[in-house]
């Protein structure tokens, strides 16, 4: 498998005009704006913009959703695999390295957004007016990047880059809403799964659900099962986890035949003092506190 740790290496491979900065390049792309046959993986964080008409784009070994989704964010040393690819119109693809960001607050706020983790199923599906901001905002990137670059060129650069990842967190948003009017709730899915493995025995076998458990029931990824819950409920997918096992705390606390570390043993809590600090704070008191007030 092809690993890219320099850009020049990926353009010449490419065939893309040889890179402005070792660490930073911008391309825009007619209909042929692809990385070849082959799996890779780089040093690079990049940013796609492309209306995919054929072909396939596997991403941590997954198929990535490009129908009419125009926008992909790829990380760091994950797996990318683009095969046959054909495009419907023209695009642009960005390529950061880690160090370009060195010393800028996107060094840190770049691993904010999640959608740099959205393994499964999630490009992003842009509306005109959504395509346009996007590409106002290239512009300004490509004609730094072109020019004859100073000291205000990358602080520029990222300013406009941080704007543009800010826009489509905006636009995820307004994603998760449309979406969950064609599939249903995420919420009540969730729910419904994790209904599943308490019934068939799981927690006993495997203990507490984890959030890429459950996102890898729903098939999607947990960065993006997080954001979707947030979206529809306040709640993050671990928030729904405890919440649902409280409630069943408080339904078996109800039963005398059963002490309160025979319930958070039941539940898949090893630690006794976790299980208790998480009801307290789900309930409001201790475990032992609500089974003595409900049972009087």
């Amino acid at each position: 498998m092809k690993h890219y740790k320099n850009l020049t290496e990926l353009h010449r491979e490419n065939g893309f005009p040889p890179p402005e900065s070792p660490l930073l390049s911008i391309y825009r792309c007619n209909h042929t704006c692809g990385m070849g046959d082959r799996e890779f993986t780089s040093d690079f964080y990049m940013i796609g913009f492309k209306k995919l008409k054929s072909g396939t784009v596997l991403y941590g070994r997954t198929r990535y959703d490009h129908e009419a989704g125009p926008m992909m964010f790829f990380k760091p040393r994950q797996v990318i695999e683009m095969k046959n690819l054909q495009f419907d119109e023209d695009g642009f693809m960005i390529f950061l390295h880690e160090d370009y960001l060195n010393g800028h607050p996107l060094h840190t706020d770049i691993k904010k957004y999640h959608y740099f983790d959205y393994e499964i199923n999630e490009a992003l599906h842009l509306s005109p007016r959504e395509e346009k901001t996007v590409w106002e905002l290239f512009s300004i990137i490509e004609g730094e990047y072109n020019n004859n670059q100073d000291e205000y060129s990358r602080e520029i650069i990222l300013a406009n880059i941080d704007t543009m990842l800010k826009y489509a967190q905006r636009f995820y948003k307004r994603q998760f809403i449309n979406r969950t009017e064609i599939s249903g709730k995420t919420v009540t899915r969730f729910n419904r799964e994790i209904d599943n493995y308490v019934s068939s025995g799981l927690l006993a076998q495997k203990g507490l659900p984890s959030v890429h458990e459950m996102a890898g029931r729903l098939n999607i990824s947990p960065g993006y099962l997080t954001d979707v819950l947030k979206q529809e409920s306040g709640k993050t997918a671990l928030e729904h986890i405890h919440i649902y096992l409280i409630s069943e705390a408080k339904n078996r606390l109800l039963s005398e035949r059963l002490s309160v570390s025979e319930i958070a043993y039941e539940l898949g809590f090893e630690n006794l003092s976790y299980f208790s600090r998480l009801f307290k704070k789900e309930v409001g008191i201790s475990p032992n506190g609500f089974k003595k007030q409900m049972l009087n």
